[in-house]
Parts: C-alpha cells; sequence; structure tokens
C-alpha cells in the first residue's frame, strides 16, 4: 500500500487539502494530533520527557504541558534536537502500526499529513509527497484571522520551518492554494494519479 506525506507551511491550506483527500475515502494520519495523543499515552515516551527536562513537562493532572516544553526548548537548538531524538522515532512507529492496519481495511494508499515532514526526516517513512504551497501575505492574512495568533506569534512558527522554497523541489506533486487555482481539481488530479 501506497503511503502518501502531505506537508505545507503554516496557513499553506494542507488541512484544506487532506479534508478534500478524506472526503475521496484516504485515510489520514495527522502527525500533530498523533503526537498530542502520544505524550499522554505512550509510557515510555512519558519517561523520557521527564528524564530529558524535568518533571513540569507533565501537571499536577496528568495532562502534557506544551507551554512548559516550549519554554524550556526555545532557543536551545541542543535541546530541541534531543527532544525531537526522543518524539520522532515514536511517532514513526505510530505511523507504521496505523499504516498497517489501514493496509488490512484494503485501502489503496493513506496519508500522513505533517506540518515538518522533511525538517523530522518523516518523508523517509512515506512513498511520494504532496506539498501545499502559498504565497506568503495570503498565509499570513489566513492565520492571523483564523487562529487570532499575532504577527509575532506567526514569524516565530514561519522561522521555525523550512521556507516553502527549500522543500518544494523536493515533492512529487504541488498543489498551489493561492485563491485562483481550484485545489479541487488539483487534489482530483493527484488522486487519480495516486490510483494508477
Amino acid at each position: 500500500m501506497l503511503s502518501v506525506g502531505v506537508t505545507g507551511n503554516i496557513g499553506s491550506g494542507k488541512s484544506t487539502v487532506c479534508s478534500i483527500f478524506r472526503g475521496l475515502g484516504v485515510p489520514i494520519y495527522e502527525a500533530d494530533l498523533a503526537v498530542k495523543q502520544l505524550y499522554q499515552e505512550h509510557a515510555g515516551l512519558r519517561a523520557s520527557l521527564v528524564a530529558l527536562l524535568g518533571e513540569g513537562v507533565y501537571r499536577a493532572s496528568g495532562e502534557f504541558d506544551a507551554g512548559f516544553v516550549r519554554t524550556r526548548v526555545f532557543g536551545d537548538d541542543d535541546l530541541r534536537g534531543r527532544l525531537n531524538a526522543i518524539v520522532h522515532p515514536v511517532v514513526f512507529e505510530d505511523f507504521a502500526q496505523w499504516k498497517a492496519a489501514r493496509a488490512l481495511e484494503g485501502h489503496p494508499y493513506v496519508i500522513k499529513e505533517a506540518a515538518i515532514l522533511f525538517e523530522s526526516g518523516a518523508n523517509e517513512t512515506v512513498d511520494v509527497v504532496v506539498g501545499v504551497v502559498a504565497p506568503m501575505e495570503i498565509r499570513k492574512q489566513r492565520v492571523l484571522s483564523r487562529d487570532g495568533m499575532s504577527e509575532e506569534d506567526f514569524a516565530r512558527r514561519v522561522a521555525a520551518q523550512w521556507p516553502q522554497e527549500r522543500w518544494m523541489e523536493r515533492c512529487d506533486f504541488l498543489v498551489h492554494n493561492d485563491g485562483e487555482t481550484s485545489i479541487i481539481e488539483q487534489v482530483l488530479v493527484i488522486h487519480r494519479q495516486l490510483l494508477g
């Protein structure tokens, strides 16, 4: 069974693209949601995070404290690298198990949606990559109006991701979400090609 990565920078519209694929019956593994669940439920990951970052990773209620983690790793590339070296292999294994279950259901292909597909090395866990690209000004307008994010926070999020120019040439397909070209038509073309 084919596995397809879908990636794009913040505000590019990758979730919209994935919702179109989902409407076509394609199972979607949302890496961002999966990692949040793994933070809560994966005992080995919990223990490793506490060992690396301290008890504050989890609140007294047992809930993962993303703010604490962001504060600890902000500006510390070495610590962020060590954190990623713990988290990414767990997510890769979770995706492999999820994919195996979808294969048993008879799906021709599945999608892994990940904002940092290339940065995390997750592109090595898929066969084909679809990149969702959009002009920076459009991405900024979408995020500021949708999420109520400040311009400073948006700039930080952008800086934490590879610029789309860096990964576009490594994609097998591109979906242009510029408000002018139909993304539904672009997704349908890709879907037909993936079905072979």
